[in-house]
């Protein structure tokens, strides 16, 4: 189970993708994960804050995040196949 999902709920999978200085904290650069149907965004972050060494730094509310190369907010329900992308913000100069 992850979330707040039953057992026994359908289970799909996507592919989550770390940029940048973020990449180098988690210490990888792309995850598969399998959840349940109808897990949102921010369910995702909280389970892999979870589950990577260093997690923590996904919690960052300044991280962007697109889902299927579109930046997003923290409510939407992710798709099976769907890619999930964590980045900093970019800074000029």
């Amino acid at each position: 189970m992850v979330g707040n999902r039953r057992i026994g709920a359908l289970l799909t999978v996507i592919k989550v993708k770390f940029f940048a200085l973020l990449r180098e904290k988690l210490g990888c650069d792309e995850q598969l994960v399998e959840f349940t149907a109808g897990m949102t965004l921010f369910e995702l972050r909280k389970h892999l804050a979870a589950q990577l060494s260093s997690g923590n730094h996904l919690l960052d509310n300044k991280l962007l995040v697109a889902v299927n190369h579109e930046l997003t907010h923290e409510n939407l329900e992710l798709k099976d196949n769907s890619e999930v992308a964590f980045f900093p913000p970019v800074t000029g100069g």
